[in-house]
């Protein structure tokens, strides 16, 4: 069974080892994105002043407008007190990414950002297409992603010790033995104890890589179907003008504003179509994205919609399944646990990227050892003719 399963372990890791080293250094370079953002870009930060109210989402609009005059805003971001405002613009065909950075009281333009020019964005496009187009590149970092859930199964089952004698050495790099060793062990015990941690990474990556994937942990965790997801729209016959829609977004932002905790930020999604709802996010802890709260209205009548799903309604109302799916993106980084979460799976991704290097290096040891014994033909011993007299 062991031979079996090493040789499935052998040509998974092979076809897909490149790819797993892409994922894995990509995602160690994004686990630290906002800490490096926070330091080294001013635009990011604003002064907070105290006993003002930050500009109202038109406001930022109409300013940021002046600087993306082609394309219609998405939403505005108030990322939280001593940070920044942003109008965001984005769209898939074709595909773009633009963020104007204010500051929240006074509007005055800080930065305007585009992804083309991101470092981090490149990053992220690495690791979620391997910088091919998005309907080639995600199957298949999706695909590596399963294979290397499975070739973490298989990795146990060759790790397994035979007895307590071989048990002994499965738990400890032998470092004052031999290189051709040391690799050996690099491989199968830092292997071993990042299995769980791998486990996570793959596990949550999946639930973006496959829809399939995705339906079935949430259906499993919560017994109901991503199907059957209501998402309410409002009611186009409430339209009257267009600065009349503009104002409703305004007053909805105003009332959260007031009842919302002072150290949370708020994501105001503006509709842009008419019968779209207005959706306003409230993010309990920023940095992260897990814990907040959903409102849906009606965006000309400012009228409660009931939303379903996992990114609906308030956290605190959400069953166990439903934080899970929530929770899924800052657990596949770490920053749900804060930054010993974060320095955690950044390891662990090292790790991970160094498992196809050092298993590459011991397939190549071991087909040099079996052209080496190939040539070493040994001599026959002759036995000599008996004289005849």
């Amino acid at each position: 069974m062991k031979k079996i399963v090493g040789k499935v372990h052998l040509w998974l890791g092979l076809t897909s080892g490149l790819v797993v080293f892409v994922i894995s250094v990509t995602g160690c370079i994004l686990a630290f994105e906002q800490e490096f953002k926070s330091m080294l870009f001013p635009y990011l930060h604003a002064e907070v002043q105290e006993g003002k109210e930050p500009l109202a989402p038109s406001r930022l609009i109409a300013i940021a407008g002046k600087h993306i005059t082609d394309k219609a805003p998405n939403g505005v971001s108030y990322p939280g007190p001593g940070r920044s405002a942003s109008v965001m613009y984005y769209g898939a065909d074709p595909d773009y990414y633009y963020q104007v950075f204010m500051d929240p009281y006074t509007g005055k333009v800080l930065k305007v950002w585009s992804e083309e020019e991101d470092f981090f964005h490149f990053i992220l496009h690495g690791h979620f297409y391997l910088w091919l187009p998005p309907k080639i590149g995600q199957p298949v970092v999706a695909s590596a992603t399963l294979v290397f859930l499975v070739m973490l199964i298989s990795g146990l089952v060759l790790w397994w010790p035979k007895n307590k004698g071989a048990a002994k050495q499965r738990f400890s790099i032998k470092w004052n033995a031999r290189w051709r060793r040391k690799n050996y062990d690099l491989h199968n015990v830092l292997g071993f104890y990042v299995m769980i941690i791998a486990m996570v990474l793959a596990l949550t990556g999946l639930v973006w890589g496959f829809e399939w994937f995705s339906n079935a942990t949430y259906y499993a965790t919560t017994g109901k179907s991503l199907k059957d997801v209501k998402i309410p729209v409002s009611d186009t016959t409430g339209y009257t003008t267009e600065a009349a829609r503009v104002m409703a977004v305004d007053r909805a932002w105003a009332g959260i504003q007031q009842q919302m905790p002072e150290t949370a930020g708020m994501f105001v999604y503006t509709p842009q179509t008419k019968a779209e709802a207005l959706n306003i996010f409230v993010n309990l802890r920023p940095g992260t994205y897990y814990k907040g709260d959903n409102y849906t209205f009606d965006q000309y009548t400012l009228q409660p919609l009931q939303a379903t799903g996992p990114y609906s309604g308030k956290y605190a109302d959400a069953g166990a399944g439903d934080k899970l799916r929530k929770m899924n993106y800052d657990i596949h980084t770490g920053a749900i646990w804060g930054l010993a979460g974060k320095i955690m799976m950044f390891c662990a991704s090292l790790i991970c990227a160094s498992l196809p290097i050092t298993g590459t290096m011991i397939w190549l040891g071991r087909k040099k050892k079996q052209r080496q014994q190939q040539r070493s033909v040994p001599v026959a011993s002759v036995r000599p003719e008996p004289v005849l007299s």
